[in-house]
């Protein structure tokens, strides 16, 4: 008998291997896709900015869905023969097993065209969305000279095309005291709504117990903006100039404006810029502002960089953002939280993935 319990012994370890690989698979896929999914979308962000630096078409195809599937089929022969002290075939045994494991992942893309292009990328930002941006930690210096082009007359640097300027230094300016205003925690955002519902954003000024630099800060900062002295409130709207003295009038931008504000300002090579391939840019003033002016820095070299926060292959040049560069990758991330921030669809047209486990 000592086969039929070495027959036994084999089938309880085969079927005990045969554990479910759905649970195995949760962590890896889900991590997995994840980083595939958001560094595909970093580099598509990057190279449409570097599209729009060349006068080129950009596309953002969104991943819709990701269905993977699993299959494995197992299957496992046993069979044997014990025969008595006197047979003449004698005793046998035979092992036979298959399997087959596959994997078919679905993924579909969807161009973002259309309605859904014209409401995500040329609608202008609306300024109660990015003022909560500042209550929720991101700093006005970084913020407002990514999103707003103007602010009561006062207008920002546009550093190449037909409309190149340097910019107002009085814009530069309000946006330090601004930051000076946050950082002391003497200024804040609320979103009102009137009789109609309407809704309207107003930032608040806290003028108790003021130290010094900020009763100063708070005078310059009404002087460049022509509001009126020791307001408490003022009105947020969208526009260039404000209606009245307590008014604060952003003229914001685009999605797609951004990203041709972004585009400007990328390194590209001299002889793309002698070829005609693209135009050049201003160079922002050695000042304690340049920080400010200077939005980003994407770097242009003909091989693929080593540590590149993110990089993409392009009229035969790598276009890339340093690993080290904290303030760029800060930009570059923020900028695509606004893509999601500017995404008003639902649920659904968020990707999905699906494992079938079981």
């Amino acid at each position: 008998m000592k086969y039929g319990s070495l027959l036994t012994t084999l089938a309880l370890i085969f079927l005990a291997g045969c554990s479910h690989i759905g649970p195995k698979t949760v962590s890896r896929d889900r991590f997995d896709y994840n980083t595939a999914i958001a560094d595909s979308w970093k580099e598509q962000t990057l190279l449409n900015i570097v599209k729009l630096r060349y006068a080129d078409m950009p596309l953002f195809v969104e991943v819709a869905s990701v269905v993977s599937g699993y299959t494995l089929e197992s299957s496992v022969n046993l069979g044997g023969n014990v025969s008595s002290e006197s047979a003449v075939q004698g005793d046998f045994l035979s092992l036979g097993t298959s399997g087959k494991y596959t994997d078919r992942p679905t993924i579909t893309y969807a161009p973002i065209t259309g309605e859904k292009f014209n409401r995500s990328f040329m609608t202008p930002i609306p300024p109660n969305l990015f003022l909560f941006l500042l209550e929720s930690g991101w700093s006005a210096e970084m913020v407002f000279p990514i999103v707003v082009d103007a602010i009561n007359g006062l207008r920002s640097l546009r550093a190449a095309g037909r409309q190149a300027r340097m910019g107002d230094p009085g814009y530069y300016r309000t946006i330090s005291l601004l930051q000076q205003l946050q950082d002391s925690g003497h200024m804040s955002m609320r979103v009102i709504k009137d009789r109609d519902a309407k809704e309207t954003a107003v930032l608040f000024l806290y003028r108790q117990n003021l130290p010094p630099d900020i009763i100063e800060a708070l005078k310059e900062f009404e002087e460049l903006l022509g509001l009126r002295p020791e307001s408490n409130d003022l009105k947020v709207r969208y526009g260039s100039i404000p209606e009245t003295d307590q008014e604060l009038a952003l003229q914001t931008r685009s999605m797609l404006q951004i990203m041709i504000a972004l585009a400007t300002q990328i390194d590209v090579p001299s002889g793309h810029v002698d070829g005609g391939l693209t135009v050049p840019s201003l160079i922002a003033p050695d000042s304690e502002e340049a920080k400010m002016r200077q939005l980003i820095k994407v770097h242009t070299t003909p091989d693929k960089p080593e540590k590149a926060f993110v990089s993409v292959h392009y009229r035969n040049e790598w276009f890339w953002i340093d690993d080290g560069d904290f303030y760029s990758k800060r930009v570059f991330t923020f900028v695509m939280i606004l893509f999601s921030l500017m995404e008003s669809g639902g649920k659904e047209g968020l990707p999905l993935i699906t494992i079938p486990a079981g």
